[in-house]
């Protein structure tokens, strides 16, 4: 059986969560970033030396990166409709799951870190006020996607770029500060909101 090491409640261990959801993946899920096993401990590093949640072992394969655990277990289990399997169609959920790692959590994580997770390290103003402009465009940019496909992030069929996206659009809603309205970021949280996935991993009142 699939393990998946991680806390619950990381944003990347949900995207992995959510997904074996989707696949109806039985999993069997350890613990590990909490104070009680934190990732420093040595029998976590002997499996993961980067010390980051989730890691997955799939039989004697063990795999890190939460996004290219997606990748693996979309591919693994056939599932084409999540990660296409023609060279154009994969790229674009691709691209949007790298920007989504990049240039997106770049722009939230000054936010994020001084109004939610209030970290001693995060909490210039000026820093937190320029992390709010960055988050809102970056938001704007995905609204205008949103808009232009008129249903899911890459077109007409949900894919894994819309497990990591989800779990954003999540995240920048609950996250105390004043938010433009972006109507297509709303209508794609109202299509998410049957998925039993996204009510167990995305909308569980988790930013």
């Amino acid at each position: 059986m699939l393990k998946v090491l991680g806390r619950a409640t990381s944003i990347n261990v949900r995207k992995v969560l959510w997904l074996c959801e989707e696949l109806g993946l039985p999993l069997e899920r350890e613990d590990w970033g909490t104070p009680e096993r934190p990732t420093s401990d040595a029998a976590f590093l002997a499996i993961n030396p980067h010390g980051l949640v989730p890691v997955i072992r799939d039989g004697e394969f063990v795999l890190r990166e939460s996004n290219t655990i997606c990748r693996y277990l979309a591919a693994a289990h056939g599932r084409t409709d999540l990660l296409p399997a023609d060279p154009r169609g994969r790229a674009g959920v691709e691209q949007w799951m790298d920007w989504q790692a990049t240039e997106l959590n770049n722009a939230w994580r000054p936010a994020f870190m001084g109004l939610v997770r209030r970290h001693p390290a995060w909490q210039d103003a000026a820093a937190i006020a320029a992390g709010i402009e960055a988050w809102n465009a970056q938001m704007r940019l995905l609204d205008a996607q949103l808009a232009r496909t008129g249903a899911w992030v890459t077109g007409g069929t949900f894919t894994l770029a819309d497990i990591v996206l989800g779990l954003a659009i999540n995240r920048w809603r609950l996250t105390p500060f004043d938010k433009p309205v972006l109507a297509a970021v709303q209508a794609c949280e109202q299509r998410l909101a049957p998925r039993p996935g996204w009510r167990l991993h995305g909308a569980n009142g988790m930013p």
